[in-house]
């Protein structure tokens, strides 16, 4: 049952040292301005120096400028890229020719099949699925189910959304995402939370 493991929302020197005693495979650095876990590139780089080099860094963007992710990218601060905005197959091609050496996820709000069809025909490395821009919620995961003609999605995919401890396993043993994406999930009060991550992790472990 064992996935990959993406905290995601990393923004305090005490939430590297969690992820630095509990190792998962990613964590997740939002530039994304709105957001109340956004972090500045000077504070991802800190917290990319403080982190366990075994643990890969993401840099979440929401329609970025790609000259812009270059930067964050050059800078050492993250190893991956994460489109979680309106961002179409050109930009992905413009990254792409200005980092043809890192990965890009694109993350796709799933409403319906049809957002499933445009996931599984997207050009990025990796596909994300979600509810939305950090709500904690879940979409409806048995459209992952469905097998009506050319609906069946087949594509590895990332899942995020609403997953808790209590709904992980079932979730992965279910639908088969080939990594979960943990944010509020292992937060209270909005901050990174150890009793929650401590959970989180083994449960997406299998363990």
């Amino acid at each position: 049952m064992s996935v990959q493991i993406k905290i995601c929302g990393i923004r305090r020197p005490r939430d590297v040292d969690y992820i630095n005693e509990y190792l998962p495979d990613y964590a997740g650095f939002i530039f994304w301005e709105k957001s109340f876990r956004y972090v500045t590139l000077q504070e991802a780089c800190e917290l990319r120096e403080r982190m366990d080099a075994r643990v890969s860094t993401v840099g979440v963007f929401v329609n970025e400028a790609p000259e812009r992710i270059a930067e964050y990218v050059h800078s050492g601060a993250i190893q991956v890229v994460q489109l979680h905005g309106q961002e179409t197959e050109d930009d992905i091609s413009t990254i792409r020719g200005l980092l043809p050496r890192v990965p890009i996820w694109k993350a796709f709000k799933v409403r319906s099949v049809d957002d499933l069809q445009k996931a599984q025909l997207s050009t990025a490395d990796r596909i994300l699925l979600d509810n939305g821009y950090g709500t904690g919620q879940c979409f409806d995961h048995s459209l992952l189910a469905r097998k009506s003609p050319g609906a069946y999605f087949t594509r590895p995919y990332i899942l995020a959304g609403g997953l808790t401890p209590e709904n992980i396993p079932e979730v992965i043993t279910k639908y088969h995402p080939s990594m979960v994406d943990i944010s509020s999930g292992v937060e209270t009060d909005k901050y990174k939370a150890p009793d929650k991550i401590c959970k989180d992790i083994p449960a997406a472990r299998g363990k």
